[in-house]
């Protein structure tokens, strides 16, 4: 039943001229079609440079802030001892002894 709906929905559609409206059309004159081959590759390097820049700008804000507002000093806990363990099995214990 899908089949034959999409089937003449998609056949309304070409002959509607609705597909003709949103088809890229290249210009016919081969300056023109330079002259917008240029003004895009423009567009995208301006995009581009823009792109790098502002990724630059947050780099360096983020570690601007990172250096300059510092939070209050973590409190030390007295409790704990910093040291360097030795597992001690029976048989080493026992001879310890």
């Amino acid at each position: 039943m899908s089949k034959p709906f999409f089937r003449d929905l998609h056949a309304r559609f070409d002959a509607s001229g609705v597909r003709a409206m949103f088809a890229p059309r290249k210009p016919r004159h081969p300056l023109l079609r330079i002259a917008l081959g240029l003004v895009g590759v423009a567009m995208l390097a301006v995009l581009l440079v823009a792109g790098v820049f502002i990724g630059a700008a947050m780099i360096l804000f983020g570690i601007a802030r990172r250096l300059l507002v510092r939070g209050p000093a973590p409190r030390r806990d007295t409790r704990i001892v910093d040291a360097e363990y030795r597992v001690v099995r029976d048989r080493d214990h026992a001879a310890l002894r």
